[in-house]
C-alpha cells in the first residue's frame, strides 16, 4: 500500500508516528499488525469479543437496534405515584402525605420491624442504600410507626459538625428526617457528633433517621442499618390495589409485559411510574404500545440525567466509567476500569488542553461506582490470546443500557465528542483483540446514529490510516454497523471497492465485502470482480488489495451462503482473466482453512463436499470442476498440488475426511491424463515435516480408476 502520511481529518486526529529508528523493531511490529490483519482472525474477533447486542453471523440485526436506539421523545416525570406535595426540602411534611404513603408503603421482604425495634430503642438510625431504592420512604414509615408525628425535614446540605445546630429549643415535631447526608474523607459522620446527637434525642423525646448511601464515610463506632427494598411486583401491587382496586391490579399483572418490565432491573421511582402508566392503561389514557415503551423511556431518563448532573454530584471520572462501561459491557471489569482512565484524561483537557489532573490510584470503590451505573459483576471465560481464563466481568443490568448511552453522549453532548475519538483511536491501536473490537463497536453504534460525523470524524480515518490494526478495526465498524442497521454501509463499501486513488479504503472496503457480503452475495461478488480487473489492468497493482481479494472470495465461499456463492464463481469462469484468477485463487485459498475449533481439524472445503455429495447437491460436482479448472491452470497447478497433499494429509488423520476425498478423487479422476496426475501425486508425495508419506495415499490410489490400454 501507499505510504503517504495521512492528513488529518479533524482536529481530534492525532498525526501517525514517525518511522522507528530500529529496522528490526519496525520491522517485527509490521509483521505483528499484519498477522493481525487476517480476515480469519477478525471474523474470529467479530465472534469471540463482539457486544452480546451485537452477535456477528454476517447478517442484518437492525430490527432491535432501531427500537432501542430510535427516537422516544416522551419525557418523564417521576410523580410517585401521585401521592402529591408535602415533601419539602426542609420543615414539616404534611401529615396527609404521610398517611397516603402509608397506603402504598410495602415492608413485606425487607428488615423494617428490626429497624423500627431499633429506632425506639436507640431514637437515632442512620440508613444506607443505594439510591432510589426508597430509603426515604422507609425513614418516614418508620418515625410513623413509632408515633414520631409530625416529622420535620431536615436540610440535605448540612455538614455532619453541624447537625446539633438544627435542634433549638424542643418544638411540636416529633420526628425528623435527614436524607441523603454528604459525607467525605475529610467530613465523616464521627462518632461524638453522632453520640451528641442521640442525647439530644433522648433530651427532647423525638427521633431521628438520617439516610445515606452505601460507602458513606461513618466512624466505625456508627452501626448504619443497610435499607434493602421490598420485591418490585409487590410495590407495584400495592399502587395499583390502592388506584384501582384488587380485581383490575389482578388483570394489570397478568399483562405479557409486565414480567418483562420487571425483568429489567428497574429503580422503584421507574416501577411506581410504569404504576401510574399501568392506571391510565386501564383507563383507556394509553396504548399498548405508549405502555410497552415506557421501560425505555425510563432507561433514556436516567441516562439523560446521569449527563446533565454537576461533577459536584457525578464526578467527570465516573462519567468517564459510565461511558468505557457502554463500550465494555459484559467485558472484564479491570479492563474497562482501566480504559475509563484514558478517557477521563481525555475528557480533563475538553476546553482546556493543558489541565492534566492526576488520578487518583486508590480512590474508586467499586460497589459505589456500579451502583451508580445500574451494573453488576459476574466471573466468566473469557477467549482470550493465551487460551480461555475466567474473569470478573461488569454488565448493566439493562442489556440496553450501551445502546441508549452511547448516542446520548455522542449527540446530546458534542463538546465530548473530540475526546472521544481521541480515546477511540488509542483503542484501535491497542494490542488486544477484545479492545479493539469493542472501538469498533462503539463506532458502529455511534454511525447507527449519526453516519456523516462518524465516518468524518472516526471511521474514515481509521480506514486511511497507514496503521494496520485502524484500518482492521474499520472493517470490523462497518462490519457491526451494518448488524444493527446503520444506513448505507453497503453503499460506502461498494464506493470504496471501487477507490482508485487510495487503496487503503478499498483495502478495508474488500474485507468488508467477504463479512457482510453473506445476505448479497452476488452483489459483493461483482465488487470484487469489478476491483480485480481494475487490479489487472493497472501496471502498478496494491499487491496488498490484490492480496485480499480472494480472502474475501473465501470468506464468503465458507458462510452460509457457499452454495449460491459457488455457483456465482462457477458462472463466471468464462469472463475476463481476472474473473477466472478470483473465483480459483479463492476457492484455493479456502481450500486451505480447517477446522480447528471442532477439535478435528478438517479442511472446510472437504468436508462442504462431503455433505453436498451426500445429499446429492450441484455444490459437489461444482467443487469437483473448481479442483480440476485450479489443477489445469498453470497458474495454479503448483498450489491446487498442495492442497490436495494437506487433504490427503488430513485423511490420514481423519476417516470421514478420507471418505470424502476417495469420492473426490474418483470424480477428478474421469480422463487417463488426470488418472495419471492423481496416481503421481499419491505415489510421489511428501508427508508431514518431509517424513514418509502417509498409508491412506495407498488406500486413496486403489480407488482411482485403472486408465484404460492403449
Amino acid at each position: 500500500m501507499s505510504d503517504q502520511p495521512d492528513q488529518p481529518a479533524n482536529p481530534a486526529e492525532e498525526p501517525e508516528p514517525a518511522p522507528a529508528e530500529d529496522g528490526g523493531a519496525a520491522e517485527q511490529e509490521k509483521k505483528t499488525e499484519e498477522e493481525v490483519q487476517q480476515p480469519w482472525a477478525t471474523r474470529r474477533e467479530l465472534h469471540a469479543h463482539a457486544p452480546k447486542s451485537m452477535a456477528f453471523d454476517g447478517t442484518n440485526h437492525g430490527v432491535v437496534a432501531d427500537r432501542i436506539i430510535g427516537n422516544v421523545t416522551t419525557e418523564i416525570h417521576y410523580s410517585f405515584g401521585g401521592l402529591g406535595s408535602g415533601t419539602p426540602a426542609s420543615g414539616e411534611i404534611s401529615p396527609a402525605y404521610l398517611d397516603r404513603l402509608s397506603g402504598v408503603f410495602v415492608d413485606e421482604g425487607t428488615r423494617f420491624a428490626q429497624l423500627r425495634d431499633r429506632l425506639l430503642k436507640e431514637q437515632v438510625l442512620v440508613l444506607t442504600g443505594t439510591p432510589f431504592t426508597g430509603r426515604r420512604a422507609a425513614a418516614l414509615m418508620l418515625l410513623r410507626s413509632v408515633g414520631a408525628t409530625p416529622v420535620h425535614a431536615l436540610d440535605s446540605t448540612t455538614a455532619p459538625g453541624n447537625l446539633t445546630g438544627l435542634f433549638g429549643t424542643p418544638g411540636k415535631a416529633a420526628g425528623y428526617v435527614l436524607c441523603d447526608l454528604t459525607t467525605s474523607r475529610d467530613d465523616p459522620l464521627r462518632e461524638a457528633q453522632f453520640n451528641a446527637l442521640r442525647d439530644l434525642m433522648h433530651e427532647q423525646k423525638t427521633h431521628l433517621v438520617i439516610t445515606t448511601g452505601v460507602g458513606a464515610y461513618l466512624e466505625d463506632a456508627i452501626r448504619p442499618e443497610e435499607w434493602k427494598p421490598p420485591g418490585q411486583k409487590a410495590v407495584l401491587a400495592a399502587r395499583l390495589t390502592v388506584d384501582v382496586g384488587a380485581e383490575a391490579t389482578s388483570r394489570l399483572l397478568a399483562l405479557p409485559g409486565v414480567d418483562e418490565f420487571l425483568s429489567r432491573g428497574h429503580q422503584l421511582r421507574e416501577v411506581v411510574g410504569y404504576a401510574t402508566e399501568l392506571r391510565q392503561y386501564a383507563v383507556g389514557q394509553r396504548d399498548e404500545s405508549e405502555l410497552a415503551d415506557y421501560s425505555l423511556r425510563a432507561l433514556k431518563h436516567q441516562v439523560r440525567e446521569w449527563f446533565a448532573e454537576p461533577e459536584e454530584i457525578i464526578h467527570l471520572r465516573e462519567k468517564a466509567f459510565l461511558i468505557a462501561l457502554a463500550a465494555f459491557d459484559g467485558g472484564p471489569y479491570a479492563l474497562t476500569a482501566e480504559l475509563s482512565d484514558l478517557l477521563y484524561s481525555q475528557l480533563q483537557r475538553v476546553g482546556d488542553p493543558k489541565r492534566h489532573e492526576a488520578i487518583p490510584v486508590f480512590s474508586t470503590h467499586i460497589g459505589k461506582r456500579l451502583q451508580l451505573a445500574r451494573a453488576d459483576t459476574y466471573a466468566e471465560a473469557e477467549d482470550t490470546e493465551w487460551g480461555e481464563v475466567t474473569q470478573l466481568k461488569a454488565a448493566f443490568l439493562d442489556d440496553r443500557t450501551a445502546l441508549v448511552l452511547l448516542p446520548e453522549v455522542w449527540t446530546g453532548h458534542p463538546a465530548a465528542r473530540p475526546a472521544l475519538v481521541k480515546w477511540l483511536n488509542e483503542l484501535a491501536d491497542d494490542g488486544r483483540p477484545l479492545v479493539r473490537t469493542r472501538a469498533a463497536a462503539t463506532a458502529a453504534v455511534l454511525a447507527r446514529t449519526d453516519l456523516p460525523s462518524t465516518m468524518a470524524l472516526i471511521i474514515e480515518p481509521w480506514a486511511r490510516s497507514d496503521r494496520a490494526r485502524r484500518r482492521t478495526t474499520a472493517v470490523s465498524a462497518l462490519t457491526l454497523a451494518h448488524q444493527i442497521d446503520a444506513p448505507n454501509i453497503p453503499r460506502i463499501i461498494d464506493a470504496w471497492s471501487a477507490d482508485a486513488d487510495d487503496p487503503r479504503p478499498c483495502w478495508v472496503a474488500v474485507r468488508a465485502q467477504g463479512l457482510i457480503g453473506t445476505e448479497r452475495p452476488e452483489a459483493a461478488l461483482a465488487s470484487l470482480r469489478a476491483q480485480a480487473q481494475r487490479q489487472h489492468a493497472r501496471k502498478n497493482p496494491d499487491q496488498q488489495v490484490r492480496d485480499e481479494l480472494p480472502k474475501s472470495v473465501a470468506l464468503l465461499l465458507l458462510s452460509p451462503e457457499a452454495d449460491t456463492v459457488l455457483a456465482e464463481l462457477l458462472r463466471s469462469l468464462p469472463d475476463h482473466r481476472s474473473a477466472r484468477e478470483l473465483a480459483v485463487q479463492g476457492f484455493l485459498t479456502a481450500c486451505g482453512r480447517r477446522d480447528e475449533e471442532a477439535g478435528h481439524g478438517r479442511p472446510l472445503v472437504l468436508d462442504w463436499y462431503a455433505r453436498a455429495d451426500q445429499d446429492d447437491s450441484p455444490a459437489a460436482l461444482g467443487i469437483v470442476q473448481l479442483v480440476r479448472d485450479a489443477l489445469d491452470d498453470r497458474a495454479f497447478t503448483e498450489e491446487a498440488e498442495r492442497v490436495l497433499r494437506g487433504w490427503i494429509q488430513a485423511a490420514d488423520q481423519d476417516e470421514k475426511a478420507e471418505w470424502a476425498l476417495a469420492s473426490l478423487l474418483t470424480r477428478l479422476a474421469a480422463t487417463p491424463r488426470e488418472i495419471s496426475r492423481l496416481d503421481y501425486l499419491l505415489r510421489n508425495p511428501q508427508g508431514p515435516d518431509g517424513g514418509p508419506y502417509p498409508q491412506v495415499a495407498t488406500r486413496l490410489r486403489a480407488v482411482l480408476p485403472r486408465p484404460m490400454p492403449a
